[in-house]
């Protein structure tokens, strides 16, 4: 995802966020009809010896939650060699203007409607997200993107010090870039404060509710 030059607008309501945004070089399909919801179809692949599920997720920008659910019956980390495995990669536009990035929270995706060009027509990009656990969602609402980083460096709030703390697990005041860096390689700070659009260290998380309210991307698709 690249990042701009100018302030994201944002806004989070009912479940989705949506965000004005330049193109990317991601997958897109092409913009169904007004009135139309529905983009991509379902696939199937054939696992390999060394595959886990979350391997596969991730080769086909899938999140845990996604391919978890359409083969319940699969092992995740011992699929088989051989095995059939069932990428849900049709997915229902959100209810949402069509512009801009909108995240929709429950479904736990990014979708990038991007407007027709000249001769190149409307497209829509999509992506897996990681949000905000149960107890510590993340926010809906209208802000903007006021900061966008490379390389950032992670200043843990004092919320999530404490509770590791509690946990017997300390945090410093500060993590540097690098590969311990929950932020990834790509932040960028919300008009809410203290919530973020980062990249992750833990590409395992996407697809399910493991951040602190912030929305994480698998690396490739910050980028």
């Amino acid at each position: 995802m690249t990042l701009p030059t100018h302030l994201w607008k944002i806004c989070i309501v009912f479940g989705w966020l949506a965000v004005s945004a330049p193109a990317t070089q991601a997958e897109s399909f092409d913009m169904p009809p007004e009135g139309e919801d529905i983009v991509g179809e379902i696939r199937v692949v054939i696992a390999e010896s060394s595959d886990t599920l979350l391997d596969i997720a991730r080769k086909h920008d899938l999140g845990y939650n996604e391919i978890m659910a359409a083969n319940p019956d699969v092992d995740p980390w011992l699929p088989n060699e051989g095995a059939y495995i069932i990428l849900p990669t049709q997915f229902v536009l959100p209810k949402a203007p069509r512009r801009g990035l909108v995240l929709n929270i429950p479904q736990m995706r990014l979708f990038y409607f991007v407007a027709a060009k000249g001769t190149e027509p409307a497209k829509v990009i999509t992506h897996p997200i990681g949000i905000g656990r149960e107890y510590l969602g993340t926010p809906f609402g209208r802000t903007s993107i006021t900061t966008k980083r490379k390389n950032p460096t992670w200043y843990p709030p004092e919320s999530i010090r404490k509770e590791r703390a509690m946990e017997q697990r300390s945090l410093p005041k500060f993590v540097p870039p690098g590969p311990n860096n929950p932020l990834g390689n790509y932040a960028m700070n919300l008009g809410m404060p203290g919530y973020l659009i980062h990249g992750t260290n833990r590409p395992w998380g996407i697809g399910r509710r493991v951040s602190h309210g912030c929305i994480r991307l698998y690396p490739e698709d910050i980028e």
